[in-house]
Formats: C-alpha cells, sequence, structure tokens
C-alpha cells in the first residue's frame, strides 16, 4: 500500500512570503488523515512546519503517520526549507515519540501557570520600578539587532531582516512604552539595575491571561536569585491585570530557567522540535 500526500486547495502565500497548504493523507486513494504544512512566520522562509498531523483510528498502528511525516518533510524541502518545526501537548507520548524517532529534537517548551494570588515579597534591598524611556532605548536598539541578526541566519538577506526584525517590533510595540497592556519592569539592588521583564496581556490556552516574553539578568548578577524576584514582579502585574494564567516559552537547554520556572509551579503544556533538512 502506497501512503501519500494530496493537496486539497492551493498552496497560500501572504506578502511577506509566509506560505501554508492543506492535504490529504491518503493510502491508494483511500484518505486516511490530514495534515497542513506551513513556513513558520517565527523563524523565516527556510523553516518549514508541520501543524496537525492526523489519522483517523482505525488506521493508526500501522506506519501511517511516519510515512505521512517523512512525506512532509519532502514537500517542505521542496519549498526549500531548510529545517522543519513540529509540536506535541505535554502528555502526548505517542506523538512525541513519533517525532524522537524520526530524528526531531526537542528544543524548547511553553510553560504555563495558574497565579495562586499571593505573590512572593521581593528581598530586602531589591526594589523593582517601571523602565524608563531611555532605558527602553538602549533595550529597543539592541533587539532590533538581535532580532535582525535572527531572522538573517535564517535565510533573510541583511535589508529584509532589518525590516522584518523592525515590523516585527512595531506589531508588538507599536507605542513603545506606552503600548496598552504591556510592562516592562527592571529590579533594582543595591542602586544598579540587575535585570528586567517583559510582561504582555495575552490570551493563555484560551482565558484571560499574560505571557513573559522576556526575563533577563545582568551578567555580574547572576546566581543572586534575582530571576525569582523577576518572576515575582511578572505574576504581580498579571495579578493586577486580573490574568488567570502566565505563560512563558523557554529553551529546553536552559537548565537553569526550566528548573526555576518548575520550581515556582510552572507546567509544561506544549513541546516544541525542530529536525533539520539536509
Amino acid at each position: 500500500m502506497t501512503t501519500t500526500l494530496r493537496p486539497t486547495g492551493p498552496l497560500q502565500e501572504t506578502p511577506d512570503g509566509v506560505k501554508t497548504r492543506a492535504y490529504r493523507v491518503c493510502v491508494n486513494s483511500r484518505p486516511v488523515g490530514a495534515v497542513e504544512l506551513g513556513t513558520d512566520p517565527a523563524f523565516g522562509p527556510t523553516a518549514g512546519v508541520v501543524r496537525a498531523l492526523r489519522i483517523e483510528e482505525p488506521d493508526r498502528g500501522r506506519g501511517r503517520g511516519t510515512v505521512a511525516a517523512l512525506a512532509a518533510e519532502e514537500v517542505l524541502r521542496g519549498w526549500g526549507c531548510r529545517q522543519v518545526l513540529a509540536s506535541a501537548p505535554a502528555g502526548a507520548e505517542a506523538a512525541a515519540g513519533l517525532l524522537r524517532v524520526l530524528g526531531y529534537a526537542e528544543r524548547s517548551v511553553t510553560m504555563v501557570k495558574e497565579p495562586a494570588g499571593e505573590v512572593q515579597e521581593l528581598p530586602p534591598g531589591v526594589t523593582e520600578r517601571a523602565m524608563a524611556a531611555g532605558e527602553f532605548g538602549q533595550w529597543s536598539a539592541g533587539a532590533d539587532a538581535r532580532f535582525a541578526a535572527h531572522w538573517a541566519d535564517r535565510g533573510m538577506t541583511r535589508e529584509q531582516a532589518r525590516l522584518r526584525a523592525a515590523a516585527g517590533r512595531r506589531q508588538i510595540l507599536p507605542d513603545g512604552l506606552r503600548t496598552p497592556g504591556t510592562a516592562f519592569r527592571v529590579l533594582v539592588a543595591e542602586g544598579s539595575v540587575v535585570g528586567r521583564v517583559w510582561v504582555a496581556r495575552q490570551e493563555v490556552a484560551g482565558l484571560p491571561g499574560a505571557h513573559v516574553y522576556e526575563v533577563a539578568v545582568g551578567e555580574g548578577h547572576r546566581g543572586r536569585g534575582h530571576g525569582r524576584s523577576l518572576m515575582g514582579v511578572a505574576e504581580r502585574v498579571a495579578a493586577g491585570w486580573g490574568a488567570a494564567r502566565l505563560g512563558l516559552h523557554v529553551f529546553t537547554d536552559n537548565t537553569p530557567a526550566v528548573r526555576l520556572y518548575d520550581a515556582l509551579g510552572y507546567r509544561v503544556t506544549e513541546r516544541h522540535f525542530v529536525k533539520p533538512l539536509l
């Protein structure tokens, strides 16, 4: 029996180059499932993504999903993708196991916490305040450079990367520090800024919530509990917004951060995998 992918509609492409196309998974022309392929807007045109691969119950356990995933990779290679991304909900061990067997490596996780209401106080001698306009300007300039390098590493020209980075910041922070539903806070210890946290209102798993976009402790101030304090600040901001959930995204190899979030009561809700397309 032959397992193939058959398009259910034309290839869709947005003005900024993001592609999507839906397919039926067929065995000898008989539909047994479906899959949607695309390129990931967060990683650029050379990163393909496999979304919602599904095999119908009567045809599971026969290798249909494995063959369909390999066929999807061939489609993405034809689009010029150099890597493929896929995600699996926490607890979906069969899906995660299939990805690992196919050579995918876990790169990052999404974690969520339901704040309990009472947030820990900051340690003695440590305070927090809103980020000043000048500090935001310095952060913004550095962030644009980092984001542009991120895009250039994923196949864009330097000019395309610069424009994409600027467009992304305008979308997320159209009014800078005054963007509604956005909070930039800095942590101060012994009169010096030792870290920052960026939190934004965002629906999390279908409920009103907030998302921690960035938490950073200055290199000379690490290992002193400031990361824990910054997460407490983020939770206090989210609680003030009435957020039912607080989410974040962390790379799996950032072991200290993963351990911190786990200790603070965050739970993994989704695992994200990557595989190079040689």
